[in-house]
């Protein structure tokens, strides 16, 4: 386990602090933190506030993800998935939800809109060179659907 600070803010009181679902859960629910229910109709976005800020330990993000039962039953969202959330970041965590289904959706404080899950980050240090050894045996320079949509058999 990872020790993580929270400040719950004034618009989250009330609220319980984000929770494993179950034991085996990898990430915690994030709640929304509104005081009036919003309105999400087909194809709009909002920034939805959760009443909580967070100082992550160094070498670690949070990365905020849908839930993906309102993913499946509303087409809901998060429309930047995985949002990240850097170590250093001390304001307030909002999640940017989406409503890719075709019926209205309506948030109330409470709901769980989406989950947050802690992960370790790695730091890259580039190595310039003039071309890569392998280049030559390898044919995966088509890009996107260079590898076709068929399966091999």
């Amino acid at each position: 386990m990872i020790a993580v600070s929270l400040v719950k803010l004034p618009h989250g009181e009330g609220l319980p602090l984000p929770s494993y679902a179950t034991s085996q859960s990898a990430g915690v629910d994030l709640m929304a933190a509104i005081k009036d229910p919003i309105l999400l109709k087909p194809l709009e976005r909002k920034l939805i506030p959760t009443g909580i800020s967070l100082a992550l330990p160094e070498g670690y993000e949070a990365q905020i993800r849908p839930r993906s039962g309102l993913a499946l039953k509303h087409g809901l969202t998060v429309l930047n998935s995985p949002g990240t959330i850097d170590a250093d970041y001390r304001g307030e965590i909002q999640v940017i939800l989406i409503n890719l289904g075709t019926e209205d959706f309506l948030i109330e404080r409470g709901l769980r809109i989406a989950q947050l899950i802690l992960s370790p980050i790695s730091t890259l240090c580039w190595e310039e060179v003039d071309h890569h050894q392998d280049f030559a045996h390898n044919d995966r320079q088509g890009g996107f659907g260079s590898t076709g949509l068929r399966n091999i058999v």
